[in-house]
């Protein structure tokens, strides 16, 4: 196991990659203990509150995350400075991204239906930041032989078609497998053969006039979350916890 963790993590430079992580999933995950046990009024904890403003965790991870990331951009790759920083980034970005609803909705959600997005970006950027661990780059330059790479005009090929597999992706409304595709090129691929999403860019675009395509995706999207569903929100509650039940409107 030593073996292995110096010749593929500590040889590569990936060590502080790979502490980052760790440090944001542990953050994450104990941060969602502390918020649960405060929602139900058990333990030591308490919201943090000065001059009656309560202070969110985004404030603090926004600080740790830049002194993180500064502190990384000057220190040595393989050095402890670079192992430290990293460890204080993935702290930061782990405050952040649990509260990554409240940044995109401008508004305290973060124990309602809303608030499913931040496990949702939390357990993505875990499994984005994995597949690069595990050697996958960016639109799959880490597949180019070595002749290749001497050959600028095959890498800028390379990327510009899978670039282009995540942008068709994208404009499918597949969003998390267009993600997905610029580390795993053969996502795009797949992404780019199947159908879009009803009300994406593409099937306003080219399902109009198709109603068989039309009524193939409506059918195939219906099954899809039909399926998927239920296990994804049972997945978030039992990492995030159950949001708050919504209140009827009053007459």
């Amino acid at each position: 196991m030593g073996h292995w963790l110096h010749r593929n993590i500590v040889e590569p430079g990936k060590l502080p990659l790979l502490l980052a992580l760790t440090a944001f999933v542990l953050t994450f995950l104990i941060t969602r203990c502390v918020t649960r046990l405060i929602r139900a009024g058990k333990g030591p904890f308490g919201n943090i509150s000065t001059g009656g403003v309560h202070i969110h965790h985004v404030v603090p991870g926004v600080v740790l995350s830049i002194v993180g990331g500064f502190g990384a951009v000057a220190s040595e790759r393989h050095g402890v400075g670079a192992a430290l920083f990293a460890v204080v980034f993935g702290i930061g970005a782990g405050l952040v991204l649990d509260e990554f609803a409240l940044i995109l909705h401008l508004d305290d959600v973060y124990w309602s239906e809303e608030g499913r997005k931040s496990v949702e970006v939390v357990v993505l950027t875990a499994a984005l930041v994995g597949l690069v661990l595990a050697g996958f780059s960016p639109f799959g330059v880490d597949d180019v032989s070595q002749g290749e790479a001497q050959d600028r005009g095959g890498v800028i090929s390379s990327v510009v078609v899978n670039f282009l597999f995540a942008m068709g992706v994208l404009l499918k409304g597949k969003a998390r497998m267009a993600i997905f595709s610029v580390i795993v090129p053969l996502v795009g691929l797949v992404g780019v053969i199947r159908l879009a999403r009803p009300g994406s860019f593409w099937a306003r675009r080219f399902y109009g006039r198709r109603p068989r395509a039309r009524a193939r995706a409506m059918l195939r999207a219906y099954r899809h979350d039909k399926r998927w569903a239920g296990p994804r929100r049972t997945f978030q509650d039992l990492i995030g916890g159950k949001p708050d039940p919504v209140r009827p409107l009053e007459p």
